[in-house]
């Protein structure tokens, strides 16, 4: 039961930061495209919309468990690529904004970390992976 409730925990704090961000990525989406733009991605337009929509439908799995061993894999490679694609190297000659995202960077490299965790244990029994919906899910 305590494994449950840990992995349950672990599901709510890790959707907690990806939910809001995908919506508020589409609901503010011409900020996310401006701030695509700005870092020199090609199409910002579908970047946002893209972004936007993976953050707030892999958040949702991750929330209510389902297919959460997928979900979380993309999310961890999501976390890697977003932190080098919007932190890596950037501050310029400013030493706090460096180093804002250098710290940045860890953070997302660290959710990454997480999300490899939840990929290895499973979403739990309390989860719609953990349900038999008559769908074979491997909960462990």
């Amino acid at each position: 039961m305590f494994r449950n409730a840990l992995l349950l925990v672990s599901r709510l704090l890790l959707a907690a930061l990806f939910v809001p961000s995908g919506f508020q990525a589409l609901t503010h989406i011409s900020g996310t495209i401006n701030y695509f733009a700005g870092l020199g991605l090609p199409l910002p337009s579908l970047a946002a919309w893209g972004t936007g929509l993976f953050e707030l439908i892999a958040g949702l799995l991750i929330l209510i468990g389902f297919q959460t061993r997928i979900v979380a894999l993309l999310l961890a490679a999501f976390c890697i690529v977003a932190g080098f694609i919007g932190h890596y190297g950037q501050g310029g000659d400013d030493a706090t904004l460096a180093f804002l995202h250098q710290q940045m960077l860890m953070k997302d490299v660290a959710i990454a970390g997480g999300f490899l965790a939840l990929a290895m244990a499973g979403a739990g029994a309390w989860s719609a992976d953990g349900r038999d919906f008559g769908i074979s899910a491997e909960v462990t």
